[in-house]
């Protein structure tokens, strides 16, 4: 196979995929079986001009993104320079696309060197290089050689037999179970691939099912959230590649350096909450002041995420911090409770210890039952002011406009 395309580059979702090298990636796959270039993490990473400097601080960047100690940092090191890129597959079934989105914008490690150092791409719809039969031979020779990691984005739909998402003429969970056959892990990717997201909400028309479900002969990881902190995805597959094996889950399955503590706890707006100054309409005082968002409906503290730590878009921000409620997007069944901006009964709090009683408005404690819910606390000092100055300046307003004035006593 002439490869006639020495310098030409191309732009996948701003992923520069090298068309000479994919070509001969797919050149082994076909005619040597499967054999996917030997070359390790580092060897691959500095044909393509990576300097040894860059690379420390890639393995840095890992090691800190995963929660890790500095004594990691040579093991991840070590791991790169001697094991060869790892070979991955990623699926799209019933989904969106929104967590490919939030995928590509991954900040530690880069995506770009994810997917061109660390592993081997060998099947992603929305980004190779490659499509139609050449893009399904390549999946075919990764998929008959094993050893691989597959990573899933979207539910299964098994209504009617599959029809609501076929792919190539066959059904998505027909596709999944033989992607996941030889695979050595399954990770799903999105609130989708790991309860049914919108697609599995009530009524549930296609029948939607999450992978674990489908696939029970292999171990599943879960990364929800809809999107997923691209870090979350990245990071796993790194940790993975370092220490050839799973990272710590939780009960629920999902890697515990992300997901072992309610994005409450780390809130940037948790200082509101403690107290007792909550944003009550979206223009109010409090809202221009960074008050808690609690009474809005956010459900920050039912909800466990890296969100307020880790961020979106290499930190910049997340939904609260940049003035929306929490929606839980990555707790099951996210979708059927209750609408987005019902304020949650307090009982639901993981540590109701911590929230028997709240400090309301300024120096005033006002104590209150957890059952009953934070809807019936009084409110804080500092907005009964701020509504009182408003009302003040609207009684003044109309008293001119009948042309009277008065004089505003002193308190």
């Amino acid at each position: 196979m002439k490869n006639n395309h020495k310098n030409d580059r191309l732009f996948c979702h701003f992923l520069m995929l090298n068309i000479k090298e994919y070509n001969n990636v797919y050149q082994l796959n076909l005619y040597l079986g499967g054999t996917i270039m030997q070359d390790t993490c580092y060897q691959w990473a500095v044909k393509r001009g990576v300097s040894r400097r860059d690379f420390l601080k890639l393995c840095t960047a890992t090691a800190a993104m995963l929660g890790l100690e500095a004594s990691a940092v040579p093991k991840i090191v070590h791991a790169l320079e001697n094991n060869p890129r790892f070979p991955v597959i990623y699926l799209h079934l019933q989904e969106c696309t929104c967590c490919s989105e939030s995928f590509i914008r991954s900040g530690h490690p880069l995506t770009s060197s994810l997917v061109l150092d660390l592993i081997s791409l060998d099947y992603m719809e929305t980004l190779m290089a490659a499509a139609g039969e050449q893009a399904e031979a390549a999946k075919k020779a990764t998929l008959e050689k094993g050893e691989y990691l597959l990573v899933v984005e979207g539910s299964v739909p098994t209504a009617e037999n599959g029809i609501y998402c076929t792919i190539g003429g066959q059904s998505t969970e027909e596709l999944l179970k033989e992607a996941a056959k030889n695979a050595l892990a399954v990770i799903a990717y999105g609130t989708c691939a790991t309860d049914g997201c919108v697609q599995g909400a009530a009524p549930n028309p296609t029948n939607a099912q999450p992978v674990h479900e489908i696939i029970k002969d292999k171990p599943v990881i879960k990364v929800p959230g809809c999107p997923p902190i691209a870090e979350v995805i990245t990071g796993t597959v790194a940790h993975y590649l370092t220490f050839n094996e799973l990272p710590e889950l939780t009960k629920e399955g999902r890697p515990k350096a992300f997901y072992a503590h309610t994005i409450h706890e780390n809130c940037n707006r948790r200082a509101f909450f403690d107290m007792g100054l909550f944003v009550r309409d979206f223009d109010d005082e409090g809202a221009k002041q960074g008050w808690c968002l609690y009474m809005m409906g956010c459900r920050g503290p039912v909800t466990k995420n890296a969100c307020a730590i880790t961020g979106f878009n290499e930190g910049t921000s997340y939904p609260i911090k940049s003035g929306h409620p929490c929606l839980g997007c990555s707790e099951d069944g996210f979708y059927d409770k209750g609408g987005f901006y019902n304020q949650i009964d307090a009982a639901q709090f993981p540590e109701k210890k911590d929230y028997t009683t709240l400090k309301v408005g300024l120096g005033t404690a006002a104590g209150f039952a957890v059952g009953g819910g934070l809807g019936t606390m009084v409110g804080t000092a500092a907005y009964n002011s701020y509504k009182q100055k408003k009302a003040a300046e609207g009684n003044a307003a109309d008293s001119t406009a009948d042309g009277q004035t008065e004089t505003p006593k002193e308190d």
